[in-house]
């Protein structure tokens, strides 16, 4: 299966989102200083960074509803060439309203609403055809970006109208002779990729932009759910067909030290590249001192986002920035795409909140699942993909993961009960879900499919009263031997620790748990396999502290391994992931990605040598 690996056309956009510290936000105000801005460009450009995000501050660039501000466009048409002088380009932002913990309003919007007052969102529309007719000619417009996080600043509101506003300012960049890529700078948090709704549908908003560009700032309770936080992200955007453009991400200095930023910097770039992004843009160039100045009198941490300080002295993400910008280049990047992947998530349809009679607990629940489950894959070493059932789950995998899932729609169970009969191998594990409305398997035939007897009782749950879930194979499977046991810490609400009490018929058991429990079955469905899990483990991993590397990642590597997947390049040590690119001349890019916080010396199989990693450490071996 084709996994998402779409590109821009040029070079892979990397950078930074950019005030200048003189004056954040305000810079486009006296006194403006050409010579600092250069000398901030001019430290991005010597560490291989070839792009920025740029901001049209609404309040000072539209001082009146009918008036743009040609000292500010003065401006900006020196910063413009000042990038061209350096060989960079920038991406305008035009609706700026919201930064760093505060919004601004032109003081003539009156408390209109964004999208829904059409005089406002004419003036929006004229505001951005204005801007773009003045400067699409110039060769450092890289890009354009109709907002900066639009869903803070004008809030949620009805998808259709949202989509409607956004389409309008599409429109009005094109008008203005913008031929440029386009998106919209929402940060892409709509139901599709969080599942919680906000009116921003990233399956709305790809069909008439450009590009998919996520801001990712989690904060986890695991380290390695951390590191793949972001790639996660552009995994879930990258089923729409449109490049993934990770805008926004970065750390505080306040909030982590250098050499912590530094490893996190590092996961993010090159976990987002396996999964599918090309471009990267970092928040944010420098450092301020600009105390006294909202956003930052009262959102202090805002002032260290930087990756150089406020002298201009990089940081040491900075040098992970640079350190990734020669690997790009090294691998020709623009030349490479995504090895083709043998093993897929599966996407409920619930998660995009249009299923009537469903609730937000579920949504968010089928993103913190397979959040958890992305994590597992890549510590299996599976090339992973994402598939949506909205869509029609896609043909040509080999191995289908349907973890910790209460409901997918009937039409979708007897559609991966078709690919198993075709040859794959489907696993499902069960989770009656996290709400307390209609709890329980929402399957379409779940007893004839997975050839058992389901044993629940109306509106009872049968609890996990055990703190860990010992697994123990009464057959081997995969690369599990008979006998193994693997241990589960048990994690869940009232309703969600809960397992699904079975009877085999045609089915076989696999494993029980240590009350000689059903705990995994088979039952044989024409060439394939369908697996069935009787316990929540994605999930109850999912709601565990510190969990990762975790045991799901043995049995996904079974489960691998029965279905035959692809996977030219291992690690025998969950610690370390392993993902291809593939150079169009047929080289293959093997990516060794560690989670450990210690050196680790590793001996890949399908390489000759062993390969030492630093803490957290990533090596690119041509293969």
């Amino acid at each position: 299966m084709k996994r998402n690996f779409r590109k821009l056309p040029g070079a892979c956009w990397l950078g930074a989102n950019f005030w200048s510290r003189n004056g954040g936000p305000l810079m486009w105000r006296e006194p403006y200083d050409p010579a600092i801005l250069r000398a901030e460009l001019r430290t991005l450009r010597e560490h291989g960074l070839n792009t920025t995000r740029s901001f049209f501050y609404w309040p000072d660039f539209m001082p009146e509803p009918d008036r743009i501000d040609e000292d500010c466009v003065a401006r900006y048409q020196d910063f413009l060439d000042a990038h061209q002088e350096l060989g960079m380009g920038t991406i305008p932002t035009f609706i700026v309203g919201h930064m760093s913990g505060e919004n601004w309003d032109p003081i003539w919007r009156e408390g209109r609403d964004l999208y829904g007052d059409v005089w406002l969102v004419g003036r929006q529309a004229w505001f951005a055809e204005q801007l773009t007719r003045r400067f699409h000619a110039h060769p450092a417009v890289a890009g354009w970006l109709i907002t900066n996080e639009m869903p803070i600043y004008g809030g949620t509101a009805e998808r259709r109208v949202i989509s409607a506003w956004a389409q309008l300012m599409v429109q009005a960049v094109r008008a203005g002779g913008g031929t440029q890529p386009v998106s919209i700078g929402d940060g892409a948090w709509g139901a599709e990729v969080t599942g919680e709704h906000n009116g921003f549908s990233t399956r709305d908003l790809a069909v008439f932009t450009d590009f998919v560009g996520p801001h990712v700032y989690r904060m986890e309770d695991d380290v390695v759910r951390q590191h793949y936080a972001a790639a996660f992200v552009c995994e879930l955007t990258g089923g729409f067909d449109r490049p993934v453009v990770l805008e926004e991400f970065g750390v505080t200095s306040e909030y982590v030290a250098g050499d912590h930023a530094a490893h996190y910097y590092r996961q993010v770039l090159y976990n987002s590249l396996l999964a599918g992004a090309t471009g990267w843009l970092a928040w944010n160039n420098t450092d301020f001192d600009l105390t006294d100045q909202d956003p930052y009198r009262h959102h202090p941490f805002e002032l260290h986002f930087g990756l150089t300080t406020v002298e201009g002295t990089p940081k040491p993400q900075l040098a992970e920035m640079a350190d990734f910008a020669r690997t790009l280049r090294e691998i020709d990047v623009e030349r490479c795409e995504r090895v083709n992947g043998d093993a897929v998530l599966v996407v409920p349809e619930v998660m995009e909140g249009d299923v009537p009679f469903t609730y937000p607990e579920e949504r968010t629940h089928i993103f913190t699942t397979l959040r958890q489950a992305y994590v597992a894959a890549r510590a299996a070493d599976l090339p992973i993909g994402l598939t949506r059932e909205r869509d029609g789950i896609a043909g040509g995998a080999r191995l289908y993961l349907v973890p910790s899932t209460k409901q997918l729609t009937a039409p979708g169970w007897h559609r991966l009960e078709a690919l198993a009969e075709q040859g794959a191998v489907v696993y499902v594990s069960y989770s009656p879900g996290t709400p307390g409305i209609q709890r329980g398997p929402w399957y379409s035939h779940m007893n004839a499919m997975f050839g058992v007897e389901h044993r629940l009782r109306y509106g009872l749950i049968d609890p996990v009263e055990d703190d860990v879930v010992e697994l123990t194979f009464l057959s081997g499977l995969g690369s599990i031997d008979e006998g193994t046991t693997l241990a589960f810490n048990a994690a869940g609400n009232e309703h969600s620790r809960a397992y699904l009490p079975v009877r085999p018929v045609e089915a076989e058991v696999v494993a029980v748990d240590q009350h000689g429990t059903p705990a995994l079955l088979r039952r044989r469905a024409g060439a394939g396999w369908l697996i069935l899990g009787t316990f929540p483990i994605e999930h109850m991993a999912a709601l565990t502290p510190r969990v990762n590397p975790e045991p799901t990642y043995r049995l996904y590597d079974a489960l691998a391994g029965l279905a035959g997947v692809s996977r030219p390049v291992t690690v025998d040590d969950p610690r370390v992931s392993v993902d291809l690119l593939e150079h169009d001349n047929g080289t293959r890019y093997a990516f060794l990605v560690s989670q450990s916080e210690e050196r680790l010396t590793v001996k890949p199989a399908g390489l000759d040598e062993a390969i030492t990693l630093p803490p957290y450490g990533v090596r690119v071996i041509s293969v």
